[in-house]
């Protein structure tokens, strides 16, 4: 389900006070100076995306925060059999999902990569509790991309199980700001970051796999399974990672 877009940008309100308008009447005039709803966040301003270079002083910033990967499984071979107008189709499905879900819990769409994403929470709005917040924007994921595919599937004459989605999570300490100097690109990088993709990559399609700094931060939540140990490409010593 969609999420209920904010009237006011929730990173200017929480970090400075102000109430910015992003949609009505009252955003008209923050419109005409270049201010308007974020691509990454619609409950952001592009004002917030930054922020750090006006008010901190600085390219980039060390945040606590939860990174998200999802990759939706089985894309690459159904270019085999499917028209260009299906795959981008598709392709609309899963960002769609994957916007509303992460939207849904004040998450940042930092990237889309082919038919992969990649979300931050904790920047620009904060919440003590992102890596609860990462895990519930990726089982929302799950839960709509599966009715989502079952009527694709269905529309298209595809089995269902040919489609999925494998989703990645991690929590700790990562740069986020510019990087680069001819091409200057928005993103988070780190040990974080790169932990994260690979638990991805490591997931089944319909699995989330998420790290021990994420279980170990999320004692809340019922968690059945002990976890077990992976080897990630590019790390030397094992991660064990647990099914969310």
């Amino acid at each position: 389900m969609a999420h209920s877009p904010s009237r006011i940008c929730k990173g200017c309100w929480q970090n400075l006070h102000l109430p910015v308008p992003l949609r009505g009447l009252p955003s008209l005039p923050f419109r005409a100076v270049g201010l308007k709803p974020s691509r990454m966040n619609p409950n952001t301003c592009t004002f917030c995306e930054l922020a750090f270079t006006t008010i901190m002083r600085a390219r980039n910033v060390d945040i606590d925060a939860s990174v998200m990967f999802a990759d939706l499984r089985g894309y690459t071979g159904l270019t085999e059999t499917l028209p260009p107008e299906a795959m981008s189709e598709l392709l609309d499905t899963f960002y769609d999902a994957c916007g509303n879900a992460i939207w849904a819990q004040d998450g940042l769409l930092n990237k889309t990569i082919g038919d992969a994403v990649m979300a931050v929470f904790n920047f620009p709005v904060k919440h003590g509790d992102h890596a609860a917040r990462a895990i519930a924007a990726a089982r929302g994921l799950q839960q709509d991309c599966r009715g989502r595919f079952a009527e694709f599937a269905r529309t298209h004459g595809l089995d269902e199980r040919s489609l999925g989605v494998g989703v990645g999570i991690d929590s700790g300490i990562m740069k986020f700001g510019e990087f680069g100097r001819s091409h200057r690109d928005l993103t988070a990088i780190g040990t974080v970051v790169n932990v994260a993709a690979r638990a991805q990559a490591a997931a089944g399609p319909g699995a989330i796999l998420v790290t021990q700094r994420v279980h170990d931060r999320t004692p809340t939540l019922a968690w059945d399974d002990p976890g077990r140990d992976y080897t990630l490409k590019g790390f030397d010593a094992p991660f064990r990672l647990f099914a969310a």
